[in-house]
């Protein structure tokens, strides 16, 4: 049976599914895809301006270019009242007309302009005086146009370099403080959610620092300057757009209100979407060989119109804002211009002063309109700073003493009552002891959740020991840097990985100076060089995908070609043979004594055939070693070891 729509939203709705990276699957838009409010808004902006007060200078022209071309804008919507005063009295010479002092005054601009003499001569009539006075008047328009264009476009050169190069320091720090964290942060962290920080979050500020901080700063600006010029051409004028404010204001309010919420539920059905969609394709197989074709496609279904319904809802608000602000505009607008005609019969306010206050009437509303809906971007953005700031403020590794030791290590490694949880309160592993010569094979076996790996993750101190000592030729590990320890210790992981570039770059990743004929060499000792030689570019064939083109065991294969680059006297492999089939597993094992020879080498396996030949086999359960010894000492005491090799009793 399918499952219910609610089943399904929470399931595929989380950080795992899609949280993608830019315009991937489920990933949320700017804006759009930060849940939650910044809880220090004013530590947060504070931080926000450290990255942008590195740009001082750009940002003083940008605040420059801003005045600049609101005023020149607000300037050349003024210079229209005296051509229409012009206009008027040429078709009524008797027309009751009481310019403003600033009509006066722009009055006389387009007056000493055309009063040049080469302007001046085409005056011949008075008819030809009023179209050199329009074209003069026109000729200013233009310019002061086009010098609040350029200033506009300079401010959006020069914010869109300050926000570039803002968002370039914040993702470096971001990356390099993450270099710097500890193993245990990003094991109690999901990888999505991590890379969101990268993604989500850094583009969230991106948004505000190139669009919505120039967005409300123009638009504060903008409503200044323009209720300065309403005010001094007609102060009742002014009165009446003031009133419709604070209906734009919640008019603004409401919409915006619900389109965040409506939003934001579409942007978890796209999730849940997307998520489904991404988990039913790279589970084909397994849906087809259960025959469970129709419960999938009944379960897209549902979460599919609940998509729709969402999506429905989010853009009907999204698209209303417009019509509703500009209607409630119009009205005003409306309501302006009817109370402006009746001045102008008995005041003798100007037509062409109505004209633009009209304008600046519409204007006015603008900035309202986008200061409200900059808002919900302005707090995304800041609730995303505040995440990748509050990664930048984990605790990074515990530093290392002053002058460490690095002293040649040749393997001597001994541990003494080691105890150790990964939480206070749940120990992992509990007074273990061991020791290992240089040369030596020590083998770990046991359940899952033993504590096998814990032991190695201890060694190359991923994590620090609780108590007892750890010490290599003789020196606790912490008089080794962290750098020159793990130098020293090569490791091949149960887990894969293999980077995007060619097959020989990934195994010099073992020793970034060895040469093509070391890396060869190490290809050889792990069995790796036939294989890789039937690739279609041998060495130089790229990988990508985390090797997505190679088998399981072809790149187990390469893992351990690059831990033989490494001249590492000390190996640790965990589960290095398990995704390497029996076949293949036999076919390297004279490889994998070539690599373990004169390295003291800790084995962690499952297939307890591997560890036959180990100088000592630690039998670990919940955390203690119960039993210790050869293989063939272990089988003698007939314990747990013996009910595992004689397959008595199964490995959990």
């Amino acid at each position: 049976m399918a499952r219910n729509l609610d089943q399904l939203k929470k399931q595929y709705n989380s950080v795992s599914h899609g949280q993608s990276l830019r315009g991937g699957p489920g990933g949320p838009r700017p804006g759009h895809g930060a849940k939650g409010k910044p809880k220090n808004i004013g530590k947060t902006v504070s931080r926000l301006l450290s990255y942008v007060g590195k740009y001082k200078f750009r940002l003083m022209m940008v605040f420059l270019c801003m005045i600049m071309t609101t005023v020149f804008s607000l300037c050349a919507g003024y210079l229209i009242v005296p051509i229409i005063n012009r206009i008027t009295l040429a078709v009524n010479p008797n027309a009751p007309l009481n310019p403003s002092p600033i009509a006066d005054f722009a009055d006389k601009i387009i007056e000493a302009f055309i009063n040049t003499p080469v302007i001046k001569a085409l005056t011949v009539n008075t008819a030809a005086e009023i179209s050199v006075y329009i074209v003069g008047a026109l000729i200013i328009l233009g310019s002061v146009y086009f010098i609040s264009a350029s200033g506009s476009y300079l401010q959006a050169r020069l914010m869109l370099s300050i926000s570039q190069g803002s968002i370039q320091s914040i993702r470096n720090d971001l990356f390099n403080k993450l270099q710097t964290l500890p193993v245990r942060y990003f094991d109690s962290h999901p990888t999505g959610e991590i890379m969101s920080r990268f993604t989500n979050d850094v583009d969230n500020i991106d948004v505000m620092l190139n669009n919505s901080m120039t967005s409300i700063v123009s638009g504060v600006i903008s409503l200044i300057g323009t209720f300065i010029f309403m005010i001094t051409t007609n102060i009742w004028l002014t009165i009446i757009t003031i009133i419709f404010v604070p209906l734009l204001v919640y008019a603004a309010g409401i919409i915006g209100k619900n389109s965040a919420k409506y939003f934001g539920q579409q942007q978890a059905a796209l999730g849940a979407v997307n998520g489904y969609i991404e988990e039913t394709i790279s589970g084909q197989k397994v849906i087809k060989v259960f025959n469970h074709e129709d419960e999938c496609i009944e379960e897209m279904g549902l979460i599919n119109e609940d998509l729709r319904s969402k999506q429905e809802k989010a853009q009907f608000w999204g698209g209303v804002t417009g019509p509703i602000m500009h209607n409630i505009s119009l009205i005003s607008y409306a309501l302006t211009l009817g109370v402006g005609g009746i001045l102008i019969v008995l005041t003798g306010f100007t037509p062409g002063e109505l004209t633009a206050f009209a304008n600046y009437s519409k204007q006015f509303a603008m900035p309202i309109n986008q200061l409200s809906m900059q808002v919900s971007t302005f707090f995304a953005a800041l609730a995303g700073a505040e995440r990748v700031f509050n990664v930048m403020d984990q605790d990074p590794e515990e530093k290392d003493i002053e002058n460490p030791s690095r002293e040649t290590i040749s393997g001597h490694v001994i541990m003494e009552n080691v105890t150790f949880g990964y939480n206070p309160d749940k120990i992992v592993l509990k007074n273990i002891s061991l020791y290992a010569k240089p040369g030596q094979k020590i083998a770990f076996v046991g359940s899952t959740g033993a504590g096998k790996t814990t032991i190695t993750n201890l060694l190359n101190r991923f994590y620090d020991i609780s108590e007892g000592i750890i010490t290599i030729d003789g020196k606790p590990i912490k008089e080794y840097s962290r750098e020159f320890l793990r130098e020293n210790i090569a490791m091949v992981l149960q887990d894969t990985h293999l980077f995007t570039g060619t097959v020989m770059e990934n195994i010099r990743y073992g020793r970034l100076d060895a040469t093509d004929e070391e890396v060869i060499a190490a290809a050889k000792t792990a069995s790796a060089h036939s294989f890789i030689m039937r690739l279609e570019n041998g060495y130089d064939t790229v990988l990508v995908g985390d090797g997505a083109n190679l088998s399981q065991g072809q790149r187990q294969l390469l893992n351990i070609a690059r831990a033989a680059l490494s001249k590492a006297p000390i190996l640790v492999l965990d589960e290095a043979t398990s995704s390497v089939d029996t076949r293949t597993e036999r076919h390297i094992e004279h490889g994998m004594d070539r690599l373990m020879k004169d390295r003291t080498t800790f084995v962690i396996a499952h297939r307890l055939s591997t560890v036959r030949n180990s100088n000592a086999i630690m039998v670990l359960e919940h955390g203690e070693i119960i039993e210790r010894g050869s293989h063939d000492d272990l089988l003698e005491m007939q314990g747990r070891y013996y009910e595992l090799y004689t397959g008595k009793k199964e490995l959990d």
